[in-house]
């Protein structure tokens, strides 16, 4: 046989085979369990499992290296935006515009759904530092308008988000409106790099005084809300710290930093999950599963 023919006869046999040949790849992957599959894959499986549309940023801060899922996608951010509200008193803390001791005096008019701290301290009031707590420990929505207006409302946190590199987060509307989280409706929106990148900026960086950081930290590890979704099944040794979010559509968000054991160096992640209509112990699944790929090393 000569070597023209030869080379056309295996042209033809590799063309042949290529579909039978992906239809069994395709098959073995389907058939391997989520913890097997390579990284993007797993994001895939994953999303495929909480019927809805999932956003993730892995950002290991070791090599520089960020990869996710629907990486600049927009996605509602829910409460999440409270952890950037502390951090943009904590910068005004540091520039000598503010104080956390300062009281911010309050009537029962503020009080919205879930402010179990704030309506507590009605007439009173609380200080800044309480209401940073507050809304990024344990998500209190009045706190979170507390702060809000203490620096000029959503429009000057979008500005500060701005100062931590990132050119995507959006604030537009204050609590309960901002969970609408409407499909295709940019207000109150983030990506999930620009979120890793703005994590990254506070809670590792130099955009917060060593002082302000840490106390941004300490909030962040004090979270309550977020147990069943990236502090689920948290290993001995590890530590980390979040701040969650929730709305409508079954949006299930929540974005921090883990810190491994053994002096490694700090992983941030943001998850956002919505356009979901599984029950909320899926969803809050779909969000511990992506922590356990994180935790593995993908």
């Amino acid at each position: 046989m000569d070597r023209r023919r030869f080379n056309r006869q295996l042209a033809w046999a590799v063309a042949a085979s290529s579909p039978l040949l992906a239809r069994a790849q395709q098959k073995n992957t389907d058939q391997m369990p989520a913890n097997q599959l390579p990284t993007n894959s797993r994001w895939q499986a994953i999303e495929a499992g909480a019927a809805g549309r999932l956003g993730v940023a892995v950002l290991d801060t070791a090599s520089g290296r960020l990869e996710g899922h629907r990486l600049d996608e927009r996605f509602p951010m829910c409460s999440t935006f409270k952890w950037l509200a502390a951090a943009c008193v904590l910068q005004r803390v540091d520039a000598g515009q503010e104080r956390l001791d300062r009281r911010i005096r309050y009537g029962r008019e503020v009080l919205l759904s879930h402010s179990p701290v704030t309506a507590q301290h009605t007439g009173q009031g609380m200080t800044l530092g309480e209401l940073c707590e507050a809304a990024v420990t344990v998500s209190d929505n009045a706190a979170a308008n507390l702060l809000l207006a203490s620096f000029g409302g959503p429009a000057a946190l979008t500005r500060y988000a701005r100062t931590l590199g990132d050119p995507m987060t959006r604030l537009d509307r204050r609590e309960p409106a901002l969970n609408e989280a409407r499909p295709g409706d940019p207000r109150d929106t983030t990506t999930p790099r620009a979120m890793a990148t703005a994590l990254r900026a506070a809670v590792l960086g130099e955009a917060l005084s060593p002082a302000s950081r840490a106390q941004l930290v300490r909030w962040l590890e004090a979270t309550s809300t977020n147990g069943q979704r990236l502090r689920a099944d948290l290993p001995a040794g590890w530590r980390m710290g979040s701040k969650t979010g929730s709305g409508a559509r079954g949006t299930t968000n929540d974005v921090g930093v883990f810190w491994p054991p053994g002096g490694r160096a700090p992983l941030v992640v943001a998850v956002y999950l919505t356009e979901s209509a599984a029950a909320e112990s899926v969803r809050n699944a779909a969000v511990a599963q992506v922590a356990g790929v994180v935790r593995r090393g993908g």
